[in-house]
């Protein structure tokens, strides 16, 4: 029975999503920088957690279902897409870099920065949208997703779950560090850091474009 079960089309399509998923979402990018810095913080970080995990699940339905095939009817979009990101890496670079130049007096002067729950959340939908690697991401998923037929559905559920394991990990996981950052030169090497990341993150971009997606692999 056993066997069976683990046989059925739907769970099959869930592990490979829930795989697909944290292959895909689980690197250092320019969100993870964001939600790191957040989480560390304590700056409504449950808020940012659950507007990231509705972007993806979202959008991660949407393109299995044939969101992937606009940007094949509009190939335009992902020149507008492209350097939108590159415009918003860039000024969050900056913000970073200021930040590190500027320091502080540590965590808890960082928390009393007039950071509202609507631009944290604004942040994090920024972070999602505006990002090339996010389209792209659901580029792929879509089109892997093709392979799973009538189970397609399923396979995107492993990748939501996916993507909500990882940003819990990330947020939450983050805040267990929040004592080494009662120091003002540890949130200067943390925003140097991310200062670092999303430049060169924008760079790349900027001169390299964004990488192919993988075609589909036949069932």
């Amino acid at each position: 029975m056993f066997n069976e079960f683990t046989a059925t089309p739907g769970l099959t399509a869930w592990v490979s999503g829930a795989a697909t998923g944290i292959g895909l979402f689980a690197v250092v990018g320019a969100q993870s920088a964001f939600i790191l810095r957040q989480g560390i913080a304590r700056n409504h970080i449950l808020s940012i957690i659950a507007t990231c995990a509705l972007i993806d699940a979202a959008f991660i339905f949407a393109s299995v279902a044939g969101l992937r095939r606009l940007t094949e009817a509009l190939p335009w979009l992902t020149g507008v897409l492209l350097w939108g990101g590159v415009a918003f890496l860039l000024w969050y670079a900056l913000q970073s870099a200021r930040r590190a130049i500027a320091g502080s007096s540590g965590l808890q002067v960082d928390d009393t920065q007039a950071n509202s729950r609507k631009a944290m959340v604004l942040a994090a939908a920024g972070f999602s949208i505006i990002n090339p690697h996010f389209w792209l991401d659901m580029v792929v998923i879509g089109s892997i997703a093709d392979n799973f037929g009538a189970a397609r559905m399923s396979f995107a559920a492993g990748v939501v779950g996916a993507s909500l394991l990882w940003l819990t990990l990330q947020g939450l996981g983050a805040r267990a560090l929040a004592p080494l950052f009662t120091r003002p030169r540890t949130w200067r090497v943390l925003d140097g850091s991310i200062a670092v990341i999303l430049c060169v993150l924008a760079l790349g971009l900027a001169f390299g474009g964004l990488p192919e997606a993988a075609p589909a692999v036949s069932a």
